[in-house]
């Protein structure tokens, strides 16, 4: 637990998702196989709620997520949000909107790498948060649709407009988020989208060994890597490389740091601890 925790106790039980720390590797599982893991309003206000928790247990170092069933998730739910959605007004309409947008910029400021393990359709909603994902497994039968558009909806939600054209180019994202056409994985790799493309059978142990491989590493190193990579985004170079100057002479004092002369020195492996 953080040492910086005014009241005691994390929620370990969630109610819309399936929820499991083991051995620093905490795994959501969107768990409405039946809707291809269609998203409700309580699943976006927990996913919210859970990342704003997350770096601060202590017994995490990285993120998977993935969908239960034969899609990673179909975005919101066409009865439980969009049917009561047009009886809302603007001002709940706007409440709505920015809790989903919470959970993309939760997904990028959260310290932790995030994988998606892609084992489906990835539509709407559910393609913006692999999008927000640091790594992307892909499954050979996902597919991506940035459906937007064709629920009569602008093609930009939830920061996709922000984040699909600094990974695929800003030619590809005008393609992808204004005709809101599935992507296959052969494609998605192709053009950048997914970090990695397996059979249907490997994507569980891949993203596993991905997962382990991260929580089993220099966690302090990974974490300050993804808070650059978001933070710099928007900077100049001369801001960058001064920000990169500061990080790295702090981290030059950490223990993994000393941990890695030790290890070179005494020609062993390096035990890391995320300190």
């Amino acid at each position: 637990m953080s040492t910086f925790r005014a009241s005691p106790g994390f929620t370990d039980q969630w109610e819309h998702f399936d929820f499991d720390v083991t051995d620093g590797v905490a795994t959501v599982t969107l768990n409405r196989p039946e809707k291809l893991n269609a998203l409700t309003f309580d699943v976006y206000a927990d996913l919210r709620d859970l990342l704003a928790e997350l770096p601060h247990r202590g017994d995490a170092r990285v993120l998977v997520l993935t969908g239960e069933g034969r899609g990673f998730c179909s975005g919101g739910d066409v009865e439980e949000i969009i049917g009561e959605l047009q009886k809302m007004e603007t001002k709940e309409l706007l409440e709505f909107t920015r809790m989903t947008g919470a959970v993309v910029k939760a997904l990028r400021e959260c310290p932790l790498p995030v994988i998606a393990a892609v084992n489906g359709i990835a539509a709407g909603a559910g393609s913006v948060i692999a999008l927000a994902s640091d790594f992307r497994l892909l499954a050979r039968s996902a597919k991506f649709a940035f459906l937007f558009t064709k629920v009569g909806l602008a093609g930009a939600d939830m920061g996709s407009a922000y984040l699909l054209p600094r990974l695929v180019g800003l030619g590809r994202a005008t393609e992808l988020l204004i005709l809101g056409d599935k992507v296959d994985s052969a494609r998605a790799e192709a053009i950048g989208l997914a970090t990695q493309v397996v059979e249907d059978e490997d994507l569980p142990a891949t993203a596993a060994a991905l997962a382990r491989r991260l929580a089993d590493g220099p966690a302090l190193a990974y974490s300050t890597t993804k808070v650059l990579l978001t933070r710099e985004q928007d900077m100049d170079l001369g801001s960058s490389i001064e920000l990169e100057a500061m990080t790295q002479a702090l981290l030059m004092t950490s223990k993994d740091h000393q941990e890695f002369y030790a290890a070179w020195s005494a020609g062993r492996t390096p035990t890391w601890t995320g300190r």
